[in-house]
């Protein structure tokens, strides 16, 4: 089976923002930390290295919770900045 690539993302200087939102969406600071704490909450058994025992099952519960979180944020932050430019 070929292994797939790390995603990859329109515009690549967006990287790090993506990951700072990530961090602040799994309330750390360390933006490679946030998939492990996410993954130990909802009781998926991911650790750093090779993960391919892991189903698909459990793997969709870690970037279903943290990219659905991500989206959630992102839909707050752009409330907050249309309110700030209506009020101007």
């Amino acid at each position: 089976m070929a292994r797939r690539k790390r995603n990859k993302i329109l515009i690549p200087e967006a990287r790090q923002g993506l990951d700072l939102l990530k961090a602040k969406v799994a309330g750390t600071t360390d933006p490679e930390q946030a998939k492990y704490e996410i993954a130990d909450e909802v009781g998926v058994p991911l650790k750093e290295g090779y993960n391919g025992k892991l189903t698909s099952e459990q793997a969709g519960k870690v970037g279903g919770r943290l990219g659905g979180s991500m989206v959630k944020e992102l839909v707050r932050m752009a409330q907050e900045d249309l309110k700030k430019n209506q009020s101007l």
